[in-house]
């Protein structure tokens, strides 16, 4: 009889509409498992049965556990350690969005608790999991602030990048510091991108010298920058037309400033510059006469040549350590890798490999063979590289080379580049 009734129960598609503590109650002791995955993400299911089915051996029961608002504090920590990763995530979603209802000052202990949960899952072991909490509470105020600044600090982009681009808990103490350390390629750009960037900010991104991040700087109408650091945009725009069209465009430009933009960007972004800036008429009129001066001499979009200046001041004994740092700082891969080939003897090709791999000793080494000092050494892990933070060499009281002369070939030998 018994045995009949059920197989009539789970015969039905789904549970019962209003669901009673007995239906939960038959669907834990007949172990079928797409009635124990309807029941789990049943909100009105009893505590007790989510309780019962957070410790259940399928994953997916978990999983609808997890991502079940109605779930029990002490279910949810039973699963902020789970073996499989989707549960965690789950887990890790539901908490975060709950943060908005969860107030800054007098919290229940059930709150206390779930802040808990999410400090755990924003620590957690997968990248995969502490994405999910980052993205769930970049521009959410009332999570605690320290976790927000430890997903900012986060190696892994996919992590700290919304908290970087959308938290109002971050200082701009923290903002600069993480400029300054972050071993996250991008990390940068993503506070460049803030809805609002002040101009100490501003200042660290361009002290950054991160082509990427000044660029989404310069297009951010959002980010206020002093006219002295635009200036300093200015010296580095010529070689990265990347810059030119946000540059052209960027609001409060001085007439100088303006000046010197028109003397490196296209006739196009010149007459920009005219229907753009309120100009006063001698600089309307020395633009107007510069765009037409290109048009007469043919001058259109000539493509500066830095590369050639390395051959130039290697063809001349001038090539050292200032041109190549130089070079580095402002980010022109492509004349390093001919400065450090033309000094070293050894091929580009292997030099852009060594580069590619992100090898700080690699890096050191070939520069130590070219003659180069070890702070030029930091300069191309740093600006052409992007060698992590964790990974930079450093030099050895500020100036020396790190590494004997024996580990030096040895890193050349294993990127045979020791020629």
């Amino acid at each position: 009889m018994a045995s009949g009734f059920l197989a009539r129960w789970f015969g039905r598609k789904r549970l019962p509409s209003e669901l009673r503590y007995e239906d939960a109650r038959r669907v834990l002791e007949s172990h079928q498992q797409k009635a124990k995955r309807e029941l789990a993400a049943r909100e009105d299911a009893p505590p007790e049965a989510l309780y019962y089915l957070a410790c259940d051996d399928d994953p997916e029961v978990r999983g609808l556990v997890a991502a079940n608002r109605s779930a029990p504090i002490q279910a949810n920590e039973l699963l902020q350690d789970d073996t499989s990763a989707e549960v965690r995530g789950e887990l890790a979603r539901k908490i975060a969005r709950l943060m908005p209802d969860i107030p800054a000052v007098e919290r229940s202990a059930i709150q206390d608790r779930l802040i808990g949960l999410l400090e755990k899952l924003a620590e957690d072991e997968l990248p995969r999991v502490r994405a999910i909490v980052a993205e769930e509470i970049a521009s959410c105020p009332t999570v605690p602030r320290a976790i927000a600044r430890r997903l900012a600090r986060d190696a892994e982009m996919a992590v700290c990048g919304p908290i970087l681009e959308y938290s109002p808990l971050l200082s701009d103490e923290d903002l600069i510091e993480i400029i300054a350390t972050s071993g996250a390629p991008g990390a940068a750009a993503a506070i460049a991108r803030r809805a609002c960037v002040s101009t100490s900010v501003s200042d660290a991104v361009v002290t950054s010298r991160d082509e990427d991040a000044i660029g989404e700087l310069l297009s951010n109408k959002g980010a206020r920058i002093r006219e002295d650091t635009m200036e300093r945009i200015i010296e580095r725009a010529p070689g990265i037309k990347t810059w030119h069209k946000p540059l052209v465009v960027r609001p409060e430009l001085s007439m100088r400033a303006v000046r010197r933009i028109a003397t490196f960007v296209s006739r196009a972004l010149i007459d920009e510059l005219r229907r753009t800036h309120d100009l006063d008429r001698e600089t309307a009129d020395w633009l107007k006469a510069r765009a037409q001066s290109r048009i007469e001499n043919g001058e259109e979009e000539a493509e500066p040549a830095p590369r050639e200046n390395i051959r130039d001041a290697y063809a001349a004994g001038r090539l050292g350590d200032e041109i190549v740092m130089e070079a580095a700082t402002t980010s022109q891969r492509a004349s390093v890798v001919l400065a450090l080939s033309l000094l070293s003897g050894v091929p580009a090709t292997k030099i852009e490999e060594v580069i590619a791999a992100q090898s700080g000793r690699g890096i050191a080494a070939l520069c130590w063979k070219a003659g180069l000092s070890m702070r030029t050494a930091l300069a191309i892990q740093t600006y052409i590289a992007h060698v992590p933070q964790p990974n930079l060499v450093l030099p050895r009281e500020g100036i020396a080379y790190p590494m004997t002369q024996d580990e030096m070939r040895w890193h050349l030998q294993y990127f045979g580049a020791d020629i």
